[in-house]
């Protein structure tokens, strides 16, 4: 679903007067909710002020445009649900970042990222705040288990970029975006018990 640094760079300033951190949670959190019910299209600065129950003028304080809006929301996204855990084994780290995920594509997340996949080819913006929000954040946190394993001697080196390595995403993504299927943890348990462990220990160690 290219690392990031551990700490956030600070964004450009949008103008105006400086934000108040309290109400960033609100504010992103009314976003969400309003993308994944009406979409990109449909969505305004007043509505969202309306959602957030804040005055119009804290929105335009952040943000000039609906764009501008969007693609800061979308870079933020994930940064919590793909933190990384080190449980101590590849299998242990594997089923939590797994039950991360799951936790990110059944929660307003997930919602809000499948109602702007049909915006986001027309948007290069969006698709570049795509780029570096949370598809970075994912592959910088597998890329950290996948390096933790291999330190461990539990994997070869290498194994990271190998389509094998990408089997453990590949089979909870295409049934959320292709399918509308349930993606629960027990079927991420169980894309890692019968396809991504056995193909991990058929594979050489060194």
């Amino acid at each position: 679903m290219a690392a990031l640094p551990a700490t956030d760079l600070p964004r450009p300033s949008r103008g105006g007067r400086p934000r108040d951190p309290s109400r960033d949670g609100v504010i992103r959190a009314a976003i969400l909710r309003l993308l994944a019910d009406v979409g990109y299209g449909a969505l305004t600065m007043d509505a969202v002020a309306s959602e957030a129950g804040v005055g119009k003028a804290t929105i335009y304080r952040r943000w000039r445009t609906k764009q501008d809006l969007v693609v800061d929301t979308i870079s933020d996204l994930n940064r919590a649900e793909a933190e990384v855990t080190d449980t101590g084994s590849l299998e242990g780290d594997l089923r939590a970042m797994m039950h991360q995920m799951v936790s990110m594509i059944d929660g307003p997340t997930g919602a809000a990222t499948l109602s702007l996949l049909s915006t986001i080819p027309h948007q290069p913006a969006l698709a570049q705040a795509f780029q570096d929000g949370p598809l970075a954040v994912w592959r910088a946190s597998f890329a950290g288990l996948w390096a933790r394993a291999e330190e461990r001697g539990e994997i070869r080196p290498g194994m990271a970029t190998s389509v094998l390595a990408e089997t453990t995403s590949a089979l909870m993504v295409q049934r959320w975006l292709l399918t509308g299927r349930p993606v629960d943890e027990a079927y991420a348990d169980e894309v890692l018990d019968t396809v991504v462990l056995p193909l991990i220990r058929m594979a050489p160690t060194a």
